[in-house]
């Protein structure tokens, strides 16, 4: 923890609070033994680490049945993700690769070394045959899940990669952007679904809701998007699509102008608004998961998603830098959505409050943003009212028993105190009274002119005389008497 992390969580004490609980507190449903497992897939799990924090801590912590095919699909998925992403590859190179990735991925002993220098995963590839040696271990029933999946993936991220070097460079069509999300994460949500529905640990039902399984895998890849912009640009990589950027500007680079910040920041609320269209789908699919820890797996990534959601949300440091939420938010919104549905549900509605907050009227997504949210907080309350209707009428019940079977004594002391109140507060008026009337007849009696008082203070004089005029009034009233 450096001194701006020191500075920020002194100012912040809950979200310290929170990295303490999390780190003091959560247990793992299921916990992985390294000590029994091969070097090999040591290994694999190291490059898990490597490749990303959030996802390794989740999937670390499934059920022993998911555990290694999970982590390998990830590997596999990850491999195949870092030669789309590299631009130092030809097409006539990166092409069979992709569509042959699903092979090579049960060839033993294969590794690649020509990914460019920079490649953040470059490694993974370079030592890739480890993770083919585990795979090749895996139930042949999730190996063909994974290979599927893999195939389809791999064709999707060819065809797109063809497109860019045919000139056609970014996204066009939010069909377009649809279909290059479901590429590269709603096919993600399919073939997890199927490893959860064939391994017990989720409702058969699911696996007939492919609407479901998708949107699962949309609303993370279309808030990752949203929320790398700036980086992606810096890539020279555009995947937001020119038929929701150029109703806001003429050039794509124009988004990252402070001429331009309103008309960024009213594109932004559009993608935001297409990215939310998913959320509703995700809480009905993790109403699905039966085992806890394929819960927490699913849940977790979907709620940080909405809070990222919250956080880009005509947010104006979105097109200068990379943004994310902290990590004392990210372990409270992980202390939350490890335990319950209606927990990620309350985590969500918290989320898309805050976006309904921030939105304006000046936006001209403003109609169709506030619909959304109220669509989730819908959904929610569909699911978990804020009131229950049969506790309302059981209560509603017992009131006019409660009232019918109070006890007469109890009615009677209550009476009794109302009116000593009332003496009390009377006996209290009248002496005070005595004592004005007291105090005033004893100043008219000392010679006090009460006539020159009223007649002052009706011509608006409160403030007390100076000298001067002091004197003057005596001169005016006096009467001789001394």
């Amino acid at each position: 923890m450096g001194a701006s992390d020191v500075i920020y969580y002194t100012f912040h004490l809950q979200e310290l609070r929170s990295i303490i609980q999390w780190n003091t507190w959560h247990a793992p449903v299921h916990e992985r033994d390294p000590e029994k497992e091969p070097v090999s897939l040591r290994i694999c799990f190291d490059f898990l680490d490597k490749t990303s924090r959030s996802f390794s801590a989740v999937i670390k912590e499934l059920h022993p049945e998911l555990l290694v095919p999970i982590a390998l699909f990830y590997l596999i998925l990850r491999g195949l993700d870092t030669i789309e992403d590299d631009m130092t590859l030809p097409l006539d190179k990166k092409d069979p690769l992709l569509r042959d990735f699903y092979k090579i991925t049960e060839k033993e002993g294969w590794s690649f070394n020509g990914s460019g220098p920079d490649e953040r995963d470059r490694e993974l590839l370079v030592q890739f045959h480890y993770v083919t040696e585990e795979y090749r271990k895996v139930k042949p029933v999730y190996r063909e899940i994974i290979n599927g999946i893999t195939r389809q993936m791999g064709e999707g991220m060819a065809d797109f990669c063809k497109m860019a070097t045919d000139g056609k460079a970014g996204v066009d069509t939010v069909k377009d952007y649809d279909m290059y999300c479901y590429y590269v994460a709603g096919l993600v949500g399919i073939g997890l679904t199927r490893l959860f529905v064939e391994s017990g640990l989720a409702n058969p039902a699911l696996k007939e809701r492919q609407h479901l399984q998708t949107s699962m895998g949309l609303f993370l890849q279309k808030t990752n998007v949203i929320r790398d912009i700036k980086e992606d640009w810096d890539d020279k990589r555009r995947f937001w699509p020119r038929e929701i950027w150029s109703k806001y500007v003429d050039d794509f680079e124009d988004l990252f102008k402070p001429e331009h910040r309103e008309a960024a920041l009213n594109c932004s609320s559009d993608m935001v608004l297409n990215s939310l269209n998913h959320a509703d789908e995700c809480l009905f699919y993790l109403a699905g998961l039966k085992e806890q820890s394929v819960f927490n797996f699913a849940a977790i990534p979907q709620a940080m998603a909405v809070a990222t959601l919250a956080l880009v949300f005509r947010n104006p440091e979105l097109f200068k830098r990379n943004i994310k939420i902290t990590k004392g938010e990210a372990c409270q919104i992980m202390l939350d959505s490890t335990q319950n549905l209606q927990k990620v549900c309350e985590v969500f509605r918290k989320f898309v409050r805050r976006i309904h907050k921030k939105n304006t009227p000046k936006d001209p997504n403003f109609l169709k943003i506030s619909i959304a949210c109220g669509k989730v907080e819908q959904f929610i309350e569909s699911i978990f009212p804020s009131q229950d209707p049969k506790a309302l009428q059981r209560a509603a019940e017992a009131a006019p028993q409660a009232k019918k079977e109070e006890d007469p004594a109890e009615v009677k002391a209550r009476e009794e105190a109302k009116w000593d109140t009332i003496y009390m507060l009377i006996a209290v008026m009248g002496t005070l009274f005595i004592l004005s009337c007291i105090m005033i007849g004893l100043a008219w009696l000392a010679g006090a002119r009460f006539d020159v008082a009223a007649r002052e203070l009706s011509q608006g004089k409160f403030s007390r005389p100076d000298s001067d005029t002091a004197g003057t009034l005596v001169d005016k009233y006096d009467r001789g008497e001394l």
